[in-house]
């Protein structure tokens, strides 16, 4: 199958009633027999088909999908829409099945005659059993043994058998267990939909004439101006022109506290406004803002299988079959080999067949895993897939870029010194004079911390730059050049006293630019990028975790060494070009899982090589978002050691999800042979596992602090 064939499109089906592998099945074995498809992708968790076909088939597609007795909807292109909910039970009908159901088993208690126990139960499962029936009976003619199935073949047998208070009551409780399951699946559907109601459908956006109006936020087009009220969510990105406020991030970053914003600073889609208006120029469309981005991410992360899912489902098609060859042998050899009645062997039979539906332990990995990919995005932790999000508990080292990772990327001037006679306001006069004139960002550094001071710069002439060592110029008829320390060594003026203090600057990390004249140097500056106060605490919880770190950075040794101390990182490499990064990636991968945290651009080989690459600040970056594998939407590394947490709480779930699910429908096979076991037993081993798994689950959920999650 070519699913990127030229002539094919894919369309993004809602189908109400699939939320089991079983369903997918007969999902996937009718649609392929159409020779227009080329292509299936099954969401489970959020009941989304996407399908590639021929221009001209959709409705053929959907023709098959109703015929067996399914509701599709066809997505609507570029709108987030809610996830669907199932339509909820008559509650008339099912406390009438609940009570006829009592009624036949009171009935046969206090002995009356049978036909009216027949009756009553027949009542029971006309009032809640035909939907499931139907079901059932759609999907046996489809060569499908999927839960309706089972329990209609039970449920007919159990008749057959003259057990009829048990068929009524089985059909009353395993549709009653339908709508508890149902309505659990729906939180942690809506975990992921609660993402999609953040930003407001419209915006204030000013005309043409200056006047404002109300408008679609997919109508909006890049460039408008839009005015956000206080307390009012934003609808969409952009740059603050007019006005200042705080705006409250928590809901994409995780952020405590609200963040200052005034002209010149971004906004985003789905943040609220604090106390004060402001307006801003769009700067991308509804559908490409990054909420939307994150909101596609998440949606891609839940179709990637994590390892244990991808386990759970090649078990599950083991285990029905299997199951179901223990049924078939016990209602046919059981009389001859231990005796007793046909009648007793077929009813264990009927009781093993509900028990062999998989559901519950299918279930247990996708609703586990969207709750944790749910509870990290609510953090500003986007994971693009459950392969992450499990394998994040096995790392031994994670690898950092310094500038913009570990630092804030932004050089400023640290120390200043005067070396030889001369006023210190004037000396840093004609420093600013030159670097006003550089790009450069030590010279940047320069100039704004002597703008900050008040002082003036003077007018230069003459301005030359010297790549790779400074710029020179004229200021009031004499020379004057700022530069490097290779600069100072080759102008011949760097003597002992001098050198002395430039390797004292650079072993704190500092980069140190001189201001000279025609014959000496006259003063120091030292430049430095400043370290994040959330970088320490990071490295603190990594190493609790029992996580080595490293920082693999292009900046010299002294500095890196530096940083590393600061900060409390365990090995430092400095002077590191890209290929450089990617070769001490795959030399630390020998010693187990590694994870790199980068800016997602220049430290792309690394990022890409890493077993899970953490891009940095990925809430305004479309490349952040796409090359690493998690993304910290707010540039903060203590994010780190939660995911970690989360990955390990996860797992741990994982695990105890399927001991449950497999532990329940164990226990009662065994009383089934045994010959305790009953119907209704049966009934509350699949839909009690099944509600056990999804709520053990959903506590990732209820984990609002890192502090909360334990496992």
């Amino acid at each position: 199958m070519n699913d990127s064939a030229p002539s094919h499109i894919r369309t993004v089906i809602h189908i109400q009633q699939m939320d089991c592998p079983t369903e997918e099945a007969l999902l996937r074995k009718t649609l392929m027999r159409l020779s227009s498809v080329s292509q299936m992708d099954f969401n489970l968790m959020q009941r989304v088909l996407t399908v590639t076909h021929a221009p001209d088939a959709l409705q053929s597609v959907l023709d098959a999908v109703r015929a067996l007795g399914f509701t599709p909807r066809v997505a609507v292109p570029s709108q987030n829409e809610p996830v669907l909910e199932p339509a909820p039970h008559n509650f008339r009908r099912l406390m009438l099945a609940g009570g006829a159901a009592l009624a036949s088993e009171i009935a046969q208690w206090l002995g009356l005659a049978s036909a009216i126990s027949a009756g009553l139960a027949l009542l029971a499962v006309l009032a809640c059993g035909l939907s499931i029936y139907k079901k059932g009976g759609r999907a046996l003619r489809a060569f499908q043994l999927n839960i309706h199935a089972l329990m209609s073949i039970a449920v007919t047998g159990a008749f057959a058998l003259g057990q009829w208070p048990e068929a009524a009551m089985v059909m009353v409780l395993f549709t009653i267990a339908e709508w508890l399951e149902a309505r659990a699946l729906g939180r942690a559907r809506r975990a992921i939909d609660t993402l999609m109601r953040l930003a407001p459908n419209t915006a204030l956006v000013q005309r043409a004439d200056g006047g404002w109006q109300a408008m679609e936020a997919k109508e909006v087009a890049v460039g408008s101006i839009v005015r956000v009220a206080p307390g009012a969510r934003i609808a969409l990105d952009g740059v603050i022109v007019k006005g200042r406020s705080t705006v409250n991030q928590a809901a994409m970053t995780g952020e405590s506290l609200p963040v200052e914003k005034s002209e010149g600073d971004p906004v985003f889609a789905g943040t609220v406004n604090g106390t004060g208006a402001f307006e801003y120029r769009t700067t991308e469309a509804a559908s490409h803002t990054a909420l939307a981005r994150i909101i596609h991410a998440v949606e891609r992360a839940q179709g990637a299988k994590a390892p244990t899912a991808r386990f759970v489902d090649r078990f599950a098609r083991l285990y029905t079959p299997a199951v179901l060859i223990i049924a078939f042998a016990l209602a046919l050899a059981g009389p001859w080999i231990w005796g007793g009645a046909w009648v007793d062997w077929i009813y264990k039979a009927l009781v093993l067949l509900v028990i062999a539906c998989p559901c519950a332990l299918v279930i247990s990995t996708p609703v586990t895993v969207v709750s944790g990919l749910a509870a990290c995005a609510r953090r500003g932790i986007l994971i693009k897939g459950g392969l992450y999000l499990e394998e994040g508990r096995r790392l031994k080292r994670i690898a950092f870029d310094k500038t913009g990772t570990l630092t804030h990327g932004r050089l400023v001037q640290t120390d200043f010194e005067i070396q030889a006679e001369i006023d210190a306001r004037a000396c840093r006069a004609l420093a600013a004079s030159l670097a006003e004139h550089s790009d450069h960002p030590v010279s940047q550094a320069i100039a704004q911390q002597t703008a900050r001071a008040g002082i003036q710069p003077h007018a230069a002439d003459s301005i030359e730059a010297l790549p790779g060592y400074g710029i020179r110029g004229v200021i009031d008829g004499a020379a004057y050049t700022l530069g490097n320390h290779r600069l100072i060594e080759a102008l011949g003026v760097c003597d002992a006293r001098l050198e002395a203090r430039i390797r004292a600057f650079e072993k704190e990390g500092k980069t140190v630019a001189a201001l000279l004249d025609a014959r000496r140097a006259l003063a120091l500056f030292a430049v430095a990028d400043a370290v994040k106060e959330s970088s320490r605490a990071a490295m603190a919880g990594l190493h609790a975790l029992g996580v080595k770190t490293v920082m693999l950075s292009g900046d010299n040794r002294h500095a890196a060494r530096a940083i590393a101390q600061q900060v409390g990182i365990d090995e430092a490499q400095g002077e590191l070009l890209p290929e450089d990064k990617l070769a001490a990636i795959e030399r630390f991968s020998a010693g187990g899982k590694i994870g790199m945290a980068g800016d997602g651009i220049n430290d792309a080989p690394a990022l890409a090589r890493a077993d899970i690459g953490f891009a940095m600040g990925a809430l305004g970056s479309d490349t952040a978002m796409e090359t690493a594998d998690v993304a910290l939407m707010d540039d903060d590394l203590r994010k780190l050691p939660l995911f970690i947490r989360m990955s390990r709480a996860t797992h741990a779930i994982l695990i105890q999800n399927i001991v449950i699910a497999l532990g329940i429908k164990a226990a009662f096979l065994i009383l089934t042979l045994l010959g305790a076991g009953t119907m209704w037993m049966a009934v509350f081993a699949d839909a009690g596992a099944s509600l056990l798994v999804v709520g053990n689950g959903l506590r990732l959920l209820r984990a609002r602090a890192a502090g909360k999650i334990r496992f």
